[in-house]
């Protein structure tokens, strides 16, 4: 407990952390609070409000269909967010599990499992994850399988040598001594031991996953007309550039707020968590 409010306290003195954290916050309340916050229908078309300039009825303007750019970028932080959080979910049960296994039993195991990510970690994940979506044809998980089945390595690899590290230590033997079985150790040995690092990887990671999961949707192989996705703003708004550049400024700005924010937070996750940061304590 002391060491968690020590955590909290170096979190809460950075500025920095903290403004990412207040932007992840609002963000996460826009999201959930979109159908309140929206003013009109983020998908209604109407040919005759076409390219408005902001107003108490727009406050953003409208797009080349007339529909309402407040109101899309609201629901847009919905569909982003939440296609995030999936992958980052999914990635993570997937890279946990393998790391856990190769690093414990070690053996055939690892080997075999070592070498499919040293494959998977040779090709460039988001070309390939643009491939696997590209067979996939069109849509919003087609793009959270081609990226969850390339991202989920780099955890592996780094679960696996933490745990190897972990299950050499005296507390892993004398809990084995007592009779421990493997799972038990697993659970409430090792695990408890590699979550808060991976925690700060993925929170780091994250403003990585959104960049992709943006660049899948411009390339529009996730979401489709007419689903208000940040991504997918961008690339019709693309055709606008000159004329209207307001259809790519606001998407594109969510998406840079959302990744600093982030980057922002998992940096200060990682310093709290460094004790090579912790006053008192000097660098060799």
């Amino acid at each position: 407990m002391t060491g968690g409010r020590s955590v909290l306290r170096r979190l809460a003195r950075d500025r920095l952390t903290v403004v990412g954290l207040g932007l992840i916050i609002l963000f996460v309340v826009i999201a959930v609070a979109a159908p309140l916050l929206a003013p009109q229908d983020p998908t209604a078309v109407n040919a005759l409000q076409r390219f408005q300039s902001p107003s108490a009825q727009h406050p953003l303007g409208t797009d080349d269909l007339g529909r309402d750019l407040l109101s899309r970028l609201l629901y847009g932080s919905r569909w982003s967010l939440s296609t995030a959080v999936l992958a980052t979910t999914l990635i993570l049960s997937i890279g946990i599990s393998v790391g856990l296994t190769a690093g414990f039993f070690g053996g055939v195991l690892d080997e075999v499992l070592m070498r499919v990510v040293d494959v998977l970690l040779a090709l460039p994940s988001l070309v390939l994850a643009l491939a696997i979506a590209g067979m996939l044809g069109p849509g919003i998980v087609n793009v959270v399988i081609g990226l969850v089945s390339v991202w989920w390595v780099s955890y592996a690899r780094i679960v696996r040598g933490m745990v190897i590290e972990v299950r050499e230590r005296h507390f892993i033997e004398a809990a084995r001594a007592l009779g421990a079985r493997d799972g038990r150790l697993i659970l409430r040995h090792v695990l408890p031991n590699v979550l808060p690092p991976v925690a700060v990887l993925a929170t780091v990671e994250m403003g990585e996953l959104i960049l992709a999961i943006s660049g899948l949707n411009f390339l529009r192989l996730g979401a489709q007309p007419p689903t208000p996705e940040w991504g997918a703003m961008l690339s019709q708004g693309r055709p606008f550039l000159l004329s209207a550049p307001q259809l790519m400024i606001y998407p594109g700005l969510a998406i840079s707020l959302v990744v600093i924010a982030f980057n922002l937070l998992g940096d200060g996750l990682r310093d709290a968590l460094d004790p090579r940061t912790q006053p008192g304590v000097h660098r060799a």
